[in-house]
């Protein structure tokens, strides 16, 4: 039996140059972390972008009613998130069981890397590093509060564009009553 050889495979493949390559991975710290089973924190983690098939395979669960049940992003995020911590399987357990806070922190992050402009993304990864730095210590009058990190990453991930603010799950910064 021959080979059949169409036109195009006497052409030499196309190799990515560096300007080509794509990001595919981003890091994520989480606000409070993932608390397993020993009492271990998970907050490092890294998500990847997402495919068609990653939206799309949650909605054929017969545990989802349809593309507006809140659980499906808890299946969504479940199949892009790699690694969280020191656990690199990642579920839907390990999901649902995170606090509100990092679930829509997830979810923005989410959005961003696969939504938003490399200038949201890089505006995500800036205030995500500053957030990782101790907190300075100012002094107001007689009191003196802790700032500079509080809601820095929560401002930075809604993409430009994006509308208001979350309506009605969104971390308060803490006044130090």
């Amino acid at each position: 039996m021959s080979e059949r050889r169409c036109d195009r495979d006497h052409h030499p493949p196309v190799r990515a140059t560096r300007t080509q390559e794509v990001k595919t991975q981003y890091e994520f710290l989480l606000p409070r972390g993932y608390i397993d089973e020993a009492g271990a924190v998970h907050r490092r983690g890294v998500m990847r972008l997402a495919t068609a098939r990653d939206e799309l395979e949650p909605l054929r669960d017969p545990t989802i009613a349809g593309p507006d049940d809140p659980r499906l992003t808890i299946l969504v995020l479940a199949r892009v998130i790699e690694r969280l911590g020191d656990i690199e399987l990642v579920t839907a357990h390990e999901i649902q069981d995170l606090f509100a806070v990092d679930l829509a922190y997830l979810q923005d992050f989410y959005g961003v890397i696969n939504f938003g402009s490399e200038q949201d993304i890089d505006a995500l990864l800036a205030a995500q590093e500053q957030a990782q730095r101790p907190p300075t210590t100012s002094v107001v009058g007689d009191e003196q509060s802790a700032s500079g990190n509080e809601g820095v990453i929560r401002d930075a991930v809604r993409p430009a564009g994006a509308g208001g603010r979350r309506a009605s799950i969104e971390e308060i910064p803490q006044t130090g009553r």
